[in-house]
């Protein structure tokens, strides 16, 4: 059964039993990792079904993402130390894959505007909400230890985002939209 109505009044459990209200820096923290997911999973089909190089990467992302909800949705530092882990190398993988994009791509002289295309765009909306879950991590921080390499992750998961952005639209043979003030 779907449903189990222990949430009708407000509260949630976390990994490891406890209850906590729905808006809970926490969960907050969680459910927007969630939500970037969610969207990644999207973003993830579009390369599939148009430029599927970087399917097999967003889908590895995913799991990752689910690593880092799990992590963050544990206050139980006996439980915690006993789920899987984010490891620094996953940071690496990224920071690779950003420096191989970035080789693709034309020098960037000014602000990019989200869009250029429906992929390109759909890659902008995930870098948004991945800025958003970073900024619910630092604000748990503040009242409860959050590995750094979460952190990190979030943050060098949206550089990714935006570079995959920006290759979406010239692997199309389209122009970018630059700010130009």
């Amino acid at each position: 059964m779907i449903y189990t109505k222990t949430g009708d009044r407000g509260t949630t459990s976390l990994v490891g039993g406890s209850r906590v209200a729905k808006d809970d820096h926490r969960v907050e923290a969680y459910g927007t990792v969630d939500e970037l997911n969610s969207h990644i999973g999207l973003l993830a089909e579009m390369f599939r079904s148009s430029q599927g190089g970087y399917y097999d990467e967003l889908k590895a992302v995913q799991h990752n993402l689910f690593t880092l909800q799990t992590l963050l949705a544990t206050e139980d530092e006996t439980i915690y130390a006993r789920l899987p882990q984010l490891e620094e190398d996953e940071v690496e993988i990224l920071e690779r894959q950003i420096d191989t994009i970035t080789d693709l791509l034309p020098k960037l002289q000014n602000f990019v505007i989200a869009g250029g295309n429906i992929t390109g765009a759909q890659c902008h909306v995930c870098r948004t909400v991945c800025r958003r879950a970073e900024r619910c991590v630092v604000t748990l921080a503040r009242e409860a230890k959050i590995d750094d390499v979460i952190m990190r992750y979030l943050n060098r998961l949206s550089d990714y985002l935006f570079v995959l952005g920006r290759r979406a639209v010239v692997a199309e043979g389209k122009q970018e939209d630059l700010y130009i003030s």
